[in-house]
């Protein structure tokens, strides 16, 4: 007898029927045994984990958490797909390995069937389902309340995470918030202005819960802080603002988040703060410094944490693929003088450019490394403040400090913005996205920080690929489109 399962379905419907394929999957595999044994075995069922009988315990939250967590580190995830899908795209480094996924995500060319977009999609509702049960079940848990709600904060900063990523690329996506059988088994698009209202309740909830910087012990380090999650509240305000779904208090409200790391920084400076040197803060023996407010652990000594990362860009003089290398625009950009640019992209091989920044010198050529995914930094959220001043009263001379401290930590002390060489809003934004450009590179932001200061159709031309209005936005997945009728396709695919 051949069964055809089909195990390849939506992670949202996943959500669902979670329970349901539990049980007919244990259905199937007794009735195969009953069939197939001559002698009847009576095996007692000792244990069986679902999110009802599982959170008891302050120990099993603490599992259930990273779980939740683990997910970021899928190489399709944030160990590999991040950089694909926001960089890739833009304007820093080109494909060097042929993959049709890959060269339709550089030429902006993007399908329906794109496996990277597949994928991440996936990724994100796995996770949003892990954060949905996880923020479901643990307030039942009697544990000390000031711990239990700093573990919620952590879920729903991931989730906030997930649902920003997906409405950023999307647009309008499916909002599951729980995970029971009470909910649409074929959820339709949820407009963004509820996603983003929903991120920004997420995030605000860990920002009132979760532990701050100074008071997570070494023990948790990866965990979200409240900083952390006003950074990224900060980052989503700034993004709404330039969308449809913009609200008039946007640049306001990111700039008081801004105000309130910078002001925590300022008593804290040990904990939260710039690195004294950029090279310092990729520098895998020197990881989880201040400046780094939230990062997607790796590790090169635990083989289940290991990241590819390194791989992706090293030559293979160094047991790299070097399935990707630096555009010669992004290469040739920097200043003689910007000491970012021998961090970012150094040259082996006959004076080839590499990416540089992800290496790893502690594993042999050719292994996995362990340097981390920084997904929110020091330095964004003072090139951040310095954006949202500019939005709210661009007359205010202030907007230059934390721009100019990011310069000043670059070498460019020499040649900081003033009003004498960058005169007016639109100069200043300009020079914004610039300094993005060499500050942040290869970190996962270049794409919405192009769609933001709407400068993405126009990177793109320089590169000779005309991408017209519909393609600001990815096609939902083909194989999500397939399995529930109630999703509908972006405009142009």
């Amino acid at each position: 007898m051949a069964l055809n399962w089909d195990f390849d379905r939506s992670p949202l419907i996943k959500i669902i029927n979670m329970r349901r394929y539990i049980a007919i999957t244990a259905g199937i595999i007794s009735l195969l045994c009953l069939s197939s044994c001559k002698k009847l075995l009576n095996e007692k069922l000792h244990s069986s984990l679902t999110p009802d009988n599982f959170y008891k315990t302050i120990a099993d939250a603490e599992s259930g958490l990273n779980g939740v967590f683990s997910q970021l580190t899928e190489q399709t995830y944030y160990q590999r797909g991040v950089y694909l899908i926001n960089d890739l795209s833009c304007d820093l480094f080109h494909t060097n390995n042929a993959s049709a996924d890959r060269d339709e995500l550089y030429m902006g060319a993007y399908s329906a069937n794109n496996g990277i977009l597949h994928n991440w999609w996936q990724n994100s509702y796995t996770m949003i389902k892990n954060a949905n049960d996880f923020i479901v079940n643990v307030p039942g848990i009697d544990i000390d309340s000031t711990i239990r709600n700093d573990l919620l904060g952590n879920a729903h900063f991931l989730r906030g995470l997930a649902y920003f990523e997906l409405v950023c690329l999307y647009g309008n996506v499916p909002l599951v918030l729980q995970n029971d059988a009470s909910q649409n088994l074929f959820p339709g698009r949820t407009s963004q202005d509820s996603v983003y209202m929903q991120v920004i309740a997420d995030l605000k909830y860990a920002e009132a819960n979760c532990y701050h910087t100074a008071d997570i012990s070494s023990g948790k380090i990866g965990r979200v802080s409240s900083e952390a999650a006003s950074a990224l509240l900060a980052r989503v305000y700034l993004q709404r603002a330039s969308s449809s779904s913009a609200q008039s208090s946007d640049n306001q409200s990111a700039l008081d988040e801004c105000n309130k790391v910078i002001a925590y920084a300022a008593s804290h400076s040990d904990r939260l703060g710039l690195e004294p040197s950029y090279a310092d803060v990729f520098d895998v023996n020197k990881k989880n410094g201040k400046e780094s407010m939230f990062a997607v652990q790796f590790s090169s000594i635990n083989s289940n944490m290991v990241n590819i990362t390194n791989l992706m860009f090293d030559p293979g003089s160094l047991g790299g693929y070097a399935s990707f290398l630096p555009l010669d625009i992004f290469v040739n950009s920097f200043d003689p003088d910007d000491l970012r640019k021998q961090t970012n992209v150094g040259t082996v091989d006959a004076g080839i450019a590499y990416v540089s920044k992800y290496r790893d010198p502690n594993v042999a050529a050719g292994a996995f490394g362990g340097t981390n995914w920084m997904i929110i930094r020091y330095a964004d959220v003072l090139l951040m403040q310095s954006e949202a001043m500019n939005n709210v009263d661009p007359g205010n001379a202030a907007k230059f400090n934390s721009i100019n401290a990011v310069r000043t930590r670059a070498g460019l002390s020499a040649k900081l913005l003033s009003f004498s060489n960058t005169p007016d809003a639109i100069a200043f934004n300009n020079a914004m996205i610039n300094e993005r450009y060499w500050e942040l590179s290869i970190e996962g932001h270049r794409r919405i920080d192009l769609l933001r200061f709407g400068k993405f159709q126009q990177i793109k031309a320089l590169e000779g690929f005309t991408i017209d209005n519909n393609h600001l936005l990815m096609p939902l997945p083909q194989r999500e489109l397939d399995v529930n009728p109630n999703l509908t396709q972006n405009p142009g695919y």
